[in-house]
């Protein structure tokens, strides 16, 4: 009987310690970015305004992320993450909860990853390797891509160039020797673009030799206002890496019916010791027509710089300036300003402190 206890206290153990093992395959984090800053925004003949604004250095956010081994390198996860608006402690979406991604994925180191639910569309992740403002605050690339209401997107109910909802993601594996790349469908799901659903094709590929990288990406996007064609976000970028920075230089390009926009980005980053600074030039080009009006004039310039001192890995004190140049009757503005009248200038000045968790 002794030696019969003895067996079954030997395989409790046993079994506690591969449960304990399992256990300690799996992790779950949380982490975040807290950003805030005064902002200062000047338009051409209305005035100027001040305020306080959340996620001008980097998307104030909150995220739980998670994973577990499944052997044979093979491995499950998920990715929750919403933004947060800092400066009033709301959510910065007011009608979606985890804007920014919700994910699931089953991922092999092999064989690549499949993701899938709300994430970045392939298109905007080829882009923003290119913009040192990260997509945000008064130099943000994004203000030029289709902020003017008279753009390819005019009537399509703002086709995903960002995120895009009820997506299936393949990612390829990071063991392709500096080649990566994804392709993503999106069902649309019998719903209508004003509450966010739309079809869309997408994919992506670059390659890095050396100190030089290369990548592209092109998606189509239909929903229930399209009349007959589908609207086409394509981009190209180079960037070569100088050690203690970098320089790019991407194209960007959307479609839609008879009307184009071709926005270019020059940009360049550079460190010392703690100390960046970063730098971008922006030139939308718009043509065709939007209904019946001419848009071949309205064109605009960005231009802006920035300076980031980091206190330490996680925080960082910044600051930028940036000024939009409007021609015709283009009206791009950075925003927390009074509206920018056509053909006007758009100035602005913030900042900030930025600490990551």
């Amino acid at each position: 009987m002794q030696q019969y206890f003895s067996r079954t206290a030997a395989a409790t153990l046993a079994c506690c310690a591969t449960a304990t093992t399992a256990w300690a395959q799996a992790s779950v984090s949380v982490f975040g970015i807290a950003d805030v800053a005064a902002r200062v925004v000047n338009n051409e003949g209305q005035g100027s305004r001040k305020s306080l604004v959340s996620g001008a250095g980097n998307t104030s956010r909150l995220g739980f992320r998670g994973s577990e081994d499944l052997g044979d390198g093979w491995s499950a996860g998920f990715h929750l993450e919403t933004g947060v608006a800092m400066d009033s402690g709301t959510q910065a979406n007011s009608t979606l909860f985890w804007d920014r991604r919700s994910t699931v994925s089953l991922v092999s180191k092999s064989l690549g990853e499949v993701r899938a639910g709300r994430d970045f569309v392939p298109t905007y992740t080829v882009w923003v390797r290119h913009d040192p403002f990260a997509y945000v605050g008064v130099a943000a690339s994004s203000i030029l891509l289709g902020a003017s209401p008279t753009g390819p997107a005019t009537g399509l109910g703002s086709p995903p160039t960002l995120r895009s909802s009820n997506q299936v993601q393949y990612i390829l594996p990071s063991t392709l020797g500096g080649i990566d790349g994804a392709l993503m469908v999106a069902a649309g799901e019998g719903g209508k673009a004003s509450d966010g659903f739309h079809k869309v094709v997408a994919g992506r590929l670059g390659a890095t030799l050396g100190p030089v990288s290369v990548s592209g990406g092109y998606q189509q996007v239909e929903n229930d206002l399209s009349k007959g064609e589908k609207f086409k976000d394509s981009v190209l970028g180079v960037r070569y890496d100088l050690g203690a920075g970098k320089v790019s230089l991407a194209r960007r390009e959307f479609k839609y019916l008879d009307a184009k926009q071709t926005v270019w980005m020059l940009s360049g980053v550079m460190a010392f010791g703690a100390h960046e600074v970063k730098a971008s030039v922006l030139r939308a080009n718009v043509a065709g027509k939007v209904g019946t009006a001419n848009i071949d004039a309205n064109d605009a310039t960005h231009v802006g710089l920035g300076y980031v001192y980091n206190l330490s890995k996680r925080t960082a004190l910044y600051s930028t300036v940036a000024r939009i140049h409007n021609q015709a009757k283009a009206n791009f503005e950075i925003s927390g300003g009074p509206a920018v009248a056509a053909g006007k200038a758009s100035t602005g000045f913030e900042g900030g402190m930025r600490h990551s968790f």
